[in-house]
Order: C-alpha cells, then sequence, then structure tokens
C-alpha cells in the first residue's frame, strides 16, 4: 500500500511562489514515477510534472521554465517548486504515484495511487 500526503498549498499574489511537498508511505518509493497534476474548478484533471527514478523529469509546456520537480529518496518526499506563478496556475495540485515501467508519464491512467490534493490560490 502506498500513502501520500501533500503539502504547502496555499495564497500567494503573482509573481509569488510555493513549494509543495508530498510525503509517501511504502516501500517502493525510490522506484516509481512520481507526478504532480491539477485540476481547477470546471476543468479536467491537468498534467504538470513528473519525474522517474533517475531524476528524468518531464513537464507541461505551460509551467516549464517557472515549475521544478525534485525528489529525495531518502525522505520519501517529491517536491514541486513553483515560481512567477500566475492566476491560471490556480487549481488543487495532486501528487500521484505511478509503477517504474509507466511510459506515459503525462497520462493520469497511468497513476495508481493519488494524495488528497493542496489547493494553491495565485492572486491577480
Amino acid at each position: 500500500q502506498v500513502q501520500l500526503v501533500e503539502s504547502g498549498g496555499g495564497l500567494v499574489q503573482a509573481g509569488g511562489s510555493l513549494r509543495l511537498s508530498c510525503a509517501v508511505s511504502g516501500r517502493t518509493f525510490s522506484s516509481r514515477i512520481m507526478g504532480w497534476f491539477r485540476q481547477a474548478p470546471g476543468q479536467e484533471r491537468e498534467f504538470v510534472a513528473a519525474i522517474r527514478w533517475n531524476g528524468n523529469s518531464d513537464y507541461a509546456d505551460s509551467v516549464k521554465g517557472r515549475f521544478t520537480i525534485a525528489r529525495d529518496n531518502a525522505r520519501n518526499t517529491v517536491y514541486l517548486q513553483m515560481n512567477s506563478l500566475k492566476p491560471e496556475d490556480t487549481a488543487v495540485y495532486y501528487c500521484a504515484a505511478a509503477p517504474s515501467w509507466t511510459s506515459s508519464s503525462s497520462n493520469p491512467v497511468s497513476y495508481d495511487y493519488w494524495g488528497q490534493g493542496t489547493q494553491v490560490t495565485v492572486s491577480s
């Protein structure tokens, strides 16, 4: 069983920064692909970023150059550093875990474990 708990969300002004954390329980963390997704009201859940066991990462075009995903396998934690935040980044952000053999890290159906989400609100 794998459990994920996000933290670090909040209210920030446009141009500001936030760092989200996702603490993961379970012995398979280091081998799993870890991803961040977000969902705004009335919209579908969308891919933000993902990182593989070796540190290789992928980003949505909308966040490239502003967001950075990182993982600390010793602490079973994955992070999302968000800089230059925009009002359109407002959403509930979810951490998720996928098997290491997943080929499509941007597809939410690839992920078998999800956190409860943390709200990020960016004011203009």
